[in-house]
């Protein structure tokens, strides 16, 4: 498995080997001993997983950014397994040094990668291709009353998303009305 750093070092990019031959390819998307020692060599405790979630999405859908907080904040093992997106993770972890700052990247079925998002992020992507097929691992369990939102096109995280002049966007009303980061800590809302 390579392992590829982030400007934000807890957020790493992981693209595991791939065997090709005339039948197709063949690789291994998740080994706990193999997640574990890459956790422990970029000083990240281990985690175990307990949830799988699988959703599809249109090109121009946007999902996020969404977090959890204690006592059910996630960490994320995110891959796309089908089309294109762009993945976001925008630190939210108040005494972070990259408090506010964020990493995106692009997952495609491709390009085979993962992106390893701690607790402590809130998490969204965009559909690039219709029919992207979103597949993500968490350590903790979904709980709708500590789930949070932080508005996905906020001006101070200011996020480069990819979209095209020819791309509706589409997103649910939580996301289109989540709070902007300056709401989030002015009013001391839910940060990690």
């Amino acid at each position: 498995m390579n392992v590829i750093e982030t400007k934000i070092k807890d957020l790493l990019i992981l693209e595991p080997k791939m065997f090709a031959d005339s039948r197709g390819w063949f690789m291994e998307s998740f080994n706990q001993k193999t997640f574990h020692a890459i956790l422990t060599a970029h000083n990240q405790p281990t985690v175990n997983f307990v949830q799988d979630n699988h959703s599809i999405s249109h090109r121009g859908v946007i999902r996020g950014l969404h977090y959890q907080i204690n006592p059910y904040a996630q960490g994320k093992l995110v891959r796309v397994v089908s089309g294109k997106a762009w993945d976001v993770a925008v630190d939210i972890r108040s005494t972070s040094p990259t408090f506010g700052q964020w990493v995106g990247i692009e997952l495609s079925e491709k390009n085979h990668r993962q992106f390893w998002i701690p607790a402590g992020f809130a998490h969204g992507f965009i559909a690039l291709e219709d029919n992207t097929q979103f597949l993500y691992k968490t350590t903790n369990y979904y709980s709708k009353e500590c789930e949070r939102s932080l508005l996905w096109n906020d001006s101070d995280v200011a996020i480069s998303w990819p979209i095209e002049d020819n791309m509706l966007i589409n997103q649910t009303d939580k996301d289109n009305t989540a709070p902007s980061f300056k709401e989030l800590i002015n009013n001391n809302i839910d940060l990690l």
